[in-house]
């Protein structure tokens, strides 16, 4: 996300950090406020954490964990089969990808929390691993709370029209039960669409063309790519100014 000026950067790099977790206790907390921001009644606990570096952003202010997500790295393409979206689409069409990987996931906000420097923190953290990492694609699952179509048939006639993965990437349908990306006659509106996913899209990104209904984590999701050199040069430009401010990322 791009920040809103040099100085904004700063300020929330003032106020917030962007650390992996290291303990057990780490991990925990951020299992915690995942369960919290998924809706559940307890801890979000799955296989994949155990394979996955866990991001924690952390408000100096409050004292608390303002957010958290998930890394985990894939060495290209080939290794695509390793991925928690591949459990849900189809993704073989990805497994030329020839280029470092990494799957986001388990993004979460802290459900009290409406500061917008907290995703700006956050994709701090998320381009010094790019960088670091040499890594050429994001991938991951986009949640849309519940599973009620309805309040999002703007939104996915929005992407449908415009931000429909590349023939060359596009994913399949596997998932027992899916939603296709239209809306019909309904009027396009980006307005439903979660602030991680439009950060993508305003990057270049792109997703499939059916959601995937999570009974289990009471979402609708989206496969959502985004190819690292397609980021338009401001953006990128603006994404590693934020690096510069104190504390954006570690």
């Amino acid at each position: 996300m791009q920040p809103d000026r040099a100085g904004h950067s700063k300020s929330y790099a003032r106020r917030y950090t962007v650390r992996a977790a290291t303990s057990a206790s780490d991990l925990r907390a951020a299992q915690d406020l995942r369960g919290a921001g998924f809706g559940l009644s307890a801890p979000d606990i799955d296989p994949f954490d155990d394979i996955c570096t866990h991001m924690l952003v952390e408000d100096r202010r409050l004292n608390q964990l303002a957010g958290c997500f998930r890394l985990l790295p894939l060495a290209s393409g080939a290794d695509i089969a390793r991925s928690y979206s591949a459990q849900f689409y189809d993704l073989s069409a990805l497994a030329a990808y020839a280029d470092p990987m990494t799957e986001l996931g388990r993004f979460c906000i802290h459900p009290a929390a409406r500061d917008p420097d907290i995703l700006r923190a956050a994709w701090g953290a998320i381009t010094a691993h790019v960088d670091a990492s040499g890594v050429g694609m994001l991938l991951g699952c986009t949640s849309f709370c519940g599973v009620d179509p309805a309040p999002y048939r703007g939104a996915f006639a929005a992407l449908a029209r415009a931000h429909l993965a590349p023939p060359a990437w596009a994913p399949v349908a596997r998932a027992a039960q899916t939603i296709p990306l239209t809306g019909g006659s309904t009027p396009a509106s980006l307005a439903a669409v979660p602030p991680l996913l439009r950060s993508y899209l305003g990057m270049g990104g792109w997703v499939s063309d059916h959601a995937v209904v999570d009974p289990v984590m009471n979402t609708l999701h989206v496969f959502t790519g985004l190819e690292i050199a397609a980021i338009p040069p401001a953006r990128q430009r603006a994404l590693r100014a934020a690096l510069d401010g104190d504390g954006a990322a570690g």
